[in-house]
C-alpha cells in the first residue's frame, strides 16, 4: 500500500503552562493544574480559566498588535513562528505558493466582538474600531499567518467546534498527499475566556463549579468531575511529505499516519450515548494507518471532565483498545481551549512519542470505576511510544481522530 503519511517537522505551543513547546511540555509533565481565578470573569457564578501568562502582544507578535489583533490570532502568530522556526524553514526563502495554512478555530474573536459591542452601547457608533470586522472574524487567524509567514497557497480555516484542531490536520495533510502543497503550517487557536462565552457555557452546565478550588476543578476521568475548565491556547505543527522533509535534511519528530472524521447526527451538545461516532472516526482513522487498536501504544484522550464525554470516550477505548494503551486527558492542566484543543494535544502526542513519556491526568484522585482503562496519573511515565492516537470530538457531534507514529 502506498505510505500516505506526512511528516511532523515542527511544533508551536502557547498555553496555560507557558509560552513555547519547552514551558507547556514541562507543565504538563508536572501534572499542576493552571485553573485559576480569572480577572476577566469577575462577578460571574463561575469564574475560573486557564489563562496564557506573559503573553505580550507589543513584544511577541509586534508593536501595532493590540490595534489590529484579536487575541486568538496573537497566540496562533506566536506559535506558528515557533513551529516554522523549529522546522528549520525560512518563510523570506520558501516557495511560498507551495505552502498552505489550515487553523482550526471555534469561536473567533469574541472578546472583540464584546468589547465593541459594548462600546456602541455605551458611546456610540462612532467608538466602534473599523477593524471590527477583520478582528473577529475566524478566518483571520489563517489569513495574518499566510500574512505573517508569506504562505500565497491554499488558506483556510475549520471549524467543527472543540475538533477543529484535529479536523485541520487531517485537511492539511490532504492538501501534502494530493500535491497541492509541500509544506502546510497547521494547527488550532481560540481565545475564549470571555464573559458571555464563559457564561454562555456555564448555563448549558458544562463548566465545573469548583470555584473555591480552581486547580482541582478540571478532573478528566474522576469519579466526582463536574465539568471542564475553559482555557485558551494555540498548538501549531508543520508537516510536510516525508520524502521532501528527508531531501531538505529536516528532523521528523512524528508521522501523521491516519486521520478519521465523523458525525454523531444525535444532539447539539450531547454525545451520542453509544459512542458510535467516536468509534466511527477512531476506526477510520486506525484502517488509514492500517492497523488495528491493539496496535495503540497510547491515547492522548478528548478527557473533557464532563460526565457524558469522559464516560462514552472511556466505553470506546476499551471496545477498540483493550487494556494495553495508557491514556491520558492534559485538559486536567491546560483546560479545555476548545478550537484549539485537538492541535494542542496532537502536538503534545507527537512530543509523547518523540520522547517516550507519557503525560498523567492532573487532579485524577479516584479514578471513575466505569473507566476501565490504564489512565497514568499522578506521575508522568516513561514508555515507548511507537503508535499513539489523539481524540478531538465537538458540539454538533462533529469527531476528529489523528493516529501518530514514530518516525
Amino acid at each position: 500500500m502506498t505510505d500516505r503519511s506526512v511528516a511532523v517537522t515542527g511544533l508551536g505551543l502557547v498555553t496555560a503552562a507557558g509560552l513555547g513547546v519547552d514551558a507547556t511540555w514541562e507543565g504538563v509533565l508536572r501534572g499542576e493544574s493552571a485553573g485559576a481565578r480569572d480577572e476577566r470573569l469577575a462577578g460571574l457564578p463561575v469564574d475560573i480559566a486557564c489563562a496564557v501568562p506573559g503573553l505580550d502582544p507589543a513584544r511577541h507578535v509586534d508593536r501595532r498588535s493590540r490595534l489590529v489583533h484579536d487575541r486568538f490570532v496573537q497566540l496562533a502568530i506566536v506559535a506558528a513562528r515557533e513551529a516554522v522556526a523549529d522546522a528549520g524553514l525560512d518563510p523570506q526563502t520558501w516557495d511560498g505558493a507551495r505552502v498552505g495554512v489550515v487553523v482550526g478555530c471555534g469561536l473567533g474573536g469574541v472578546s472583540t466582538w464584546e468589547t465593541q459591542h459594548r462600546r456602541l452601547l455605551e458611546r456610540g457608533p462612532e467608538a466602534v474600531s473599523a477593524l471590527l470586522v477583520p478582528m473577529l472574524v475566524p478566518n483571520m487567524a489563517a489569513g495574518h499567518l499566510a500574512m505573517d509567514l508569506r504562505a500565497l497557497g491554499p488558506n483556510l480555516v475549520t471549524a467543527t467546534a472543540c475538533a477543529s484542531g484535529g479536523t485541520a490536520l487531517g485537511t492539511a495533510a490532504r492538501l501534502l498527499q494530493d500535491g497541492t502543497c509541500d509544506i502546510v503550517v497547521a494547527g488550532g487557536s481560540e481565545a475564549g475566556v470571555s464573559p458571555l462565552m464563559v457564561t454562555g457555557f456555564a448555563q448549558m452546565g458544562a463548566l465545573s463549579r469548583r470555584t473555591e478550588e480552581p486547580a482541582a476543578a478540571s478532573r478528566p476521568f474522576d469519579a466526582d468531575r463536574d465539568g471542564f475548565v475553559i482555557g485558551e491556547g494555540s498548538g501549531m505543527l508543520v508537516l510536510e511529505r516525508p520524502a521532501d522533509a528527508e531531501a531538505r535534511g529536516a528532523t521528523v519528530r512524528a508521522r501523521l499516519v491516519g486521520h478519521g472524521a465523523s458525525a454523531d447526527a444525535h444532539h447539539v451538545t450531547a454525545p451520542d450515548p453509544e459512542g458510535a461516532g467516536a468509534q466511527r472516526a477512531m476506526e477510520a482513522a486506525l484502517a488509514q494507518a492500517g492497523v488495528t487498536g491493539r496496535d495503540i501504544d497510547h491515547v492522548n484522550a478528548h478527557g473533557t471532565s464532563t460526565p457524558l464525554n469522559d464516560a462514552v470516550e472511556a466505553a470506546v477505548l476499551g471496545r477498540l483498545l483493550g487494556d494495553g494503551a495508557t491514556v491520558t486527558s492534559t485538559k486536567g492542566v491546560l483546560g479545555h481551549t476548545l478550537g484549539a484543543a485537538g492541535a494542542i494535544e496532537a502536538a503534545l502526542t507527537v512530543l509523547s512519542v518523540e520522547r517516550s513519556t507519557v503525560p498523567p491526568t492532573a487532579n485524577l484522585r479516584r479514578q471513575d470505576p466505569a473507566v476501565d482503562l490504564d489512565v497514568v496519573a499522578g506521575a508522568a511515565r516513561e514508555q515507548k511510544v511507537e503508535l499513539a492516537m489523539s481524540n478531538s470530538f465537538g458540539f454538533g457531534g462533529q469527531n476528529a481522530v489523528l493516529v501518530f507514529a514514530s518516525p
